[in-house]
Formats: C-alpha cells, structure tokens, sequence
C-alpha cells in the first residue's frame, strides 16, 4: 500500500484536538473525524486536518501547499445549508482534485428526498406515497395520501427533526407538523405514507462494480406497543434514550433470498441516482413482506464501531480496509465519466 498524502476536509467545529486527554473518545462530537484521521495515520498516510467554516479559499489555499493525492471529504454541509454539501463537491472537481465518496451530480440527486423519489419510482423502484409542501404555501394533503403520514424535512439528514410527533392522523396535525418543519428547519417538508414494519439500512461501496453489505436493522426491543417505532432523533443520538428502550442495530435475521432481494434492490437504488464511493440505502420491510426505499444517503456516518462499519466488519472488512477501500474508490473516479449504467 502505498502511503498518500490525504487532505482531510471536516466542519471546523469538529476539529479534534491535538491532545484528546480528558475527552471521552466514544461520546465526543467529532469521534468520526478522529477515527478517520487517527486510522489512516495508523496506515501509514499523511494527513493534514482541515477545518472549513464559510471561506472556500482555505481549501484552495491547502491544495495547493499541501498537494494532496487526493481529498477525505467529511463535509456534511456549508454555511449551514445541507445541500451545499454537493457545491463543495463541485468545487473539488473543479479544481481537478480527488476525493473520497460521492460526486456532486450524486449528491445533488439523492439529497431531494422528493425528487430521488421520483426518479426511483420511475425506475419502477417501490418508495411509499409522498408529497412535498413548499414553504409559504397552504397545507393541502393529496386525496391518494391516506393517514398515517410521517412529515419530515426534504434535505435534512440524521433524523434533525424527527420525534413521536412526526407520525400524523388528522390534516390538522399534518399542517402543524408541516409548519414546525418550515419554521424549525428553515426547509421545505415531504410528507410519506407511514409504513408500518421493520427499518432496514443497507451499506454499498463501490463506483461500477459494487460491494453490498449485509442488510442491518434498526432493532426497539423495549418499545412500548403505542409509540411509532421509527428513527427519531433521540432514537438515533441519545445513548440514555437507546438502553432504556433497548434501542440497537444488527444484521437482520432474513431468509437468505429475502436478504439478497433487499440487496439487489438496494444496487439499483444506487445505480439509479448515479451513486458513487460509498451510501446507505433506507428501507422498510412491511407486515406483507413488500419491500419500501425510504431515501439513499450518500456518504453515510463513517465512524468505527457504528453500523456502516460494522456491517462491513461482518463480511471481513476492517475499519482500516474499509478506508483504504475509500480511498481507492476516490482515486479511480472521475467526476467527467459518463453516469453509471443502469
């Protein structure tokens, strides 16, 4: 393996410290920019960690002191604004440098949660009755959106926004909902028809030939009957939240052709929104055994020990196999290809 010279990219306020006495590696806000960076030190590359607030020019200005071979992208968003994430991309393409995880054309088509869904649904790809409620506009639910509805922000990543009360049965309830999204999130809402069953996340790497990792799910086994058993925030972040509720996530116990269908789906979600590098695809699995995408997510949460690594772990590939993995993935990609076939 031969050791590369990799410019870290991360939001300045999860710069991990120099010295990471006192901290709580496990708990602490920045846990996957330090893993990151302190196993591809381990492997022998040279990292150089760079914090970006609102000033594109800091990037500039390290690639070219710095001379990366290629770029680990960590960036979830710029100036705030989630969507940004993909014009940053742009800009390492413009700039004709390599890096790690999905293009700019990808991002920007799986973001949208309503426009990915229109183009799986075109694919003939199965996704749950939706509609998109623009900010500054009435709150009108289409006839064929039949309650239960869960309400959510369009571009918004990581559950931010997501709790118990997300789950609607009146129009009443679905225009309050709707409008805490506008105000909270400063975002545009999709509204879906609540599915009720199993929540199942798959990982993929892979630029044209693609790796599948093993089908994960999103275990409640201390859940009252009487609330939604979905990914709300808490569900997600708050560790007291997950052990009183029995909350945790491991390979699903599927019959092997209903994994490998989950699998092959998740592959032409992939294909279909012009993935590459790495994602997660979201899914649920209803009481009738019928298979619904919920949203891709490009660049998924790459800290170790949590599901995308681990799913990878189960098949044999180390954390440190996995970023190396990355980082080949990135240095093959070119950003003027042609998209992927289909």
């Amino acid at each position: 393996m031969k050791p590369l010279r990799v410019l870290a990219l991360m939001h300045q306020e999860l710069m991990p410290p120099d010295d990471q006495a006192g901290h709580d590696l496990m708990t602490v806000d920045w846990k996957t920019e330090f893993d990151v960076v302190a196993t591809l030190r381990s492997m022998g590359h040279e990292v150089h960690k760079l914090g970006v607030a609102e000033d594109l020019r800091v990037v500039r200005t390290a690639a070219d002191e710095f001379r990366p071979h290629i770029v680990f992208n960590l960036l979830e968003f710029f100036h705030n604004v989630p969507v940004f994430d993909q014009n940053i991309v742009a800009y390492l393409e413009l700039l004709r440098l390599a890096y790690t995880g999905c293009s700019s054309r990808g991002l920007l088509l799986a973001r949208d949660k309503g426009l990915s869904k229109q183009l799986l649904a075109y694919h003939r790809i199965p996704v749950p009755d939706f509609a998109v409620f623009r900010r500054g506009r009435s709150v009108r639910r289409p006839h064929r959106l039949a309650f239960p509805l869960i309400v959510k922000s369009l571009v918004n990543e990581g559950s931010i926004g997501i709790s118990q009360a997300s789950v609607v049965d009146s129009d009443a309830k679905l225009a309050e909902r709707v409008r805490f999204i506008h105000e909270t999130s400063g975002t545009d809402a999709i509204v879906e028809r609540y599915i009720e069953g199993r929540e199942l996340y798959v990982g993929i790497v892979g630029n044209d030939r693609l790796q599948v990792f093993p089908v994960w799910e999103l275990l409640f086994t201390k859940m009252p009957d009487d609330v939604w058993h979905i990914a709300t925030d808490r569900v997600k972040w708050s560790t007291k939240y997950q052990k009183k509720h029995g909350i945790k996530t491991d390979q699903a116990q599927l019959p092997p052709e209903a994994a490998q269908n989950v699998q092959r789906l998740c592959k032409r979600v992939y294909r279909a929104l012009g993935l590459n590098g790495y994602a997660r695809i979201d899914l649920r699995l209803d009481d009738n055994g019928k298979l619904y995408v919920l949203e891709a997510n490009p660049n998924p949460q790459l800290a170790f020990g949590e599901d995308f690594a681990e799913s990878a772990e189960r098949i044999g590939i180390s954390y440190q196999g996995l970023l190396q993995r990355i980082l080949n993935l990135g240095q093959q990609w070119r950003p003027d290809r042609s998209a992927p076939a289909q």
